[in-house]
């Protein structure tokens, strides 16, 4: 049962069994050692290990406290007195369950002889050079819980330490409590959401036979934690766990105590006909599975992301996990910087053939050098050297950080909360001066991104306003720090519309769409020299981003320009 003592804080009462108070000498020790354990000042383990007898009492004492509640007594009776009070105690409210019975099962096998791992400020430690020998005692744990029609059972073991006074003392590791416990860890308990009963696209229709989709879906069908406070409409389940005290991880489930109940079906954000749109799409373009290749479909309205596509499909999620340079692509961020550093897409930006920065060279994809170019001629064939030499000669350093995170919302920290696990887009200060600079102006070097990513840039661009992707309708969207001004907006859209025009390298594979259309390629380098280059994409036609990428497909136009325009011809009929 579940009782309060006059001071407000709770008792766990426990039926005492073969652990009962008759270890008389353990018993009065407690009462003489004091609730914080100061009678033990100055007693120090010893290398020699306790008789099996005193072992064997000074856990059923110990066991008998922490059933009884007497928490501090139970401490006492440690080697850490102090560490074994705090830990026993979170254990309580932790769970706060209705009852507790700890049964000693006598010594079990030991391990081999080592030193304790008391804290090192701990007055009991022997020294650094001592081998202290532990008798195990085992012991079985009922946990009971009002809600729960059974007991949650475990077995455990405690390791005891002679002590200098003769005495056995339980040797404090945090695995007393639980063996499964660590350093840096905590059992509590956690409410669960209710089970939906589905999962459908954002019109009710079914999920099915899609196979990028086949190992994401059961992240969603299952029960989620709920966050502290959420109201409880009587669905929720709940359950024992272990949670690392870092936030870091999921937990570890140890018992349910309730399970939820059946909910409504849930609907994400996904759309099923633009989903298998974008499968086949990069299925065809992976060939066969010869390359890997995502696709992310965005609502730039909305930021729901409509679609997810991986090849191979049923494996790791590339889509939104994926980080690779992301390479021209990424001259749509550079060109919202040169924009709000007050250039126009007229502006007069030559296109050398070569541009050299601190003995390094750089190219474009083609030979002839466009002196006379503008911005947007410039953008249009994508011309490295062009952005390189006005991004270096414009830009401030951390400006094109800055832009990417204060504008499109790519920063890594805190990081997007999309329903499924992702890693975020990075543009990290460069660590070896200009060259590395100039290579972030190509969407080369340390720059990593993903489709998921770069469909939200596009997105940004065509709504004008970031919104963070999400796959679940009611999760938070933070909002970036500031938006562009219209017109500045309205600039970088005529930029990526300059480049499916004329001899605009989105031009082919963006023909036949009308409307508000615009695009970027990419030709990203990576890996060995001479290897094949990834193949990226990324554009937007009225309220539908896509950003595709293919490893080793050329040129951005070849492999996952076509494929983004597959998407984008289906259209966002909402």
């Amino acid at each position: 049962m579940y009782s309060s003592e006059r001071n407000g804080t709770h008792r766990i009462l426990g039926a005492l069994g073969a652990v009962a108070l008759a270890a008389a000498g353990y018993g009065a020790y407690a009462l003489l050692s004091g609730p914080s354990g100061s009678g033990s000042k100055g007693r120090t383990v010893v290398a020699e290990p306790p008789s099996p007898e005193s072992a064997a009492a000074g856990a059923k004492a110990f066991l008998a406290a922490w059933a009884s509640g007497d928490l501090r007594a139970a401490a006492a009776l440690t080697d850490s007195p102090d560490a074994a009070a705090a830990a026993l105690t979170a254990f309580r409210d932790g769970l706060r369950p209705s009852g507790l019975s700890l049964a000693a099962a006598g010594q079990v096998s030991a391990p081999p002889a080592a030193p304790p791992a008391a804290p090192p400020a701990a007055p009991s430690s022997p020294g650094p050079n001592t081998t202290v020998h532990q008798v195990v005692e085992g012991f079985t744990a009922q946990v009971r819980f009002a809600a729960a029609p059974t007991a949650w059972s475990y077995d455990g073991r405690i390791g005891m330490v002679r002590m200098s006074d003769g005495k056995a003392a339980v040797h404090w590791d945090p695995g007393v409590i639980h063996p499964r416990l660590t350093a840096g860890e905590s059992i509590t308990v956690q409410r669960n959401s209710a089970v939906p009963t589905s999962v459908t696209d954002r019109h009710g229709k079914p999920l099915t036979g899609l196979p990028s989709l086949a190992p994401l879906l059961g992240q969603f069908s299952a029960s989620r934690p709920l966050p502290a406070g959420a109201p409880d409409d009587g669905s929720a389940g709940s359950s024992v766990v272990i949670t690392k005290d870092s936030g870091q991880g999921r937990p570890e489930s140890l018992f349910t105590i309730a399970a939820p109940k059946a909910g409504p079906p849930l609907r994400l954000t996904l759309d099923a006909d633009l989903q298998r749109a974008a499968e086949q799409a990069v299925a065809a373009q992976a060939g066969g599975g010869t390359h890997n290749a995502s696709m992310v479909a965005i609502e730039p309205s909305t930021g729901h992301v409509l679609a997810v596509a991986n090849a191979p499909a049923g494996g790791f999620n590339r889509a939104f996990q994926g980080a690779t340079a992301p390479g021209s692509t990424l001259k749509i961020i550079v060109s919202a910087a040169l924009l709000e550093a007050g250039l126009t897409p007229d502006s007069p930006v030559p296109c050398p053939a070569t541009k050299v920065v601190n003995g390094q060279t750089y190219k474009n994809d083609f030979p002839e050098p466009h002196e006379d170019y503008t911005l947007a001629q410039d953008f249009a064939i994508s011309c490295n050297t062009a952005f390189i030499g006005q991004a270096m000669a414009t830009l401030k350093p951390g400006a094109l950080e800055a832009e990417a995170a204060d504008v499109f919302g790519i920063s890594g920290s805190p990081g997007w909360k999309t329903g499924l696990t992702n890693t975020d887009g990075r543009i990290p200060p460069p660590a070896d001066g200009t060259n590395a600079t100039a290579a972030q102006y190509i969407g080369q070097g340390t720059v990593t991104m993903n489709t998921l990513a770069m469909a939200s840039v596009a997105a940004t661009v065509q709504s004008g306003t970031f919104r963070q992707p999400i796959l679940v309708a009611d999760l938070p969207q933070p909002a970036a720090k500031r938006q562009l001004a219209a017109g500045t907006d309205a600039a970088l859209k005529a930029l990526m519309n300059a480049a499916t025009r004329g001899n605009g390298t989105a031009a082919q594979a963006m023909a036949g769409l009308d409307g508000d259309i615009g695009a970027k390629t990419g030709t990203a380098e990576v890996g060995a020299p001479n290897a094949p280059t990834n193949s990226w994409f990324a554009c937007y036609r009225g309220d539908l981003a896509v950003a595709t990428e293919v490893e080793g497909g050329g040129f951005g136009a070849d492999a996952a320009g076509p494929a983004s325009a597959e998407v984008l011809r289906i259209g966002n009929a909402g």
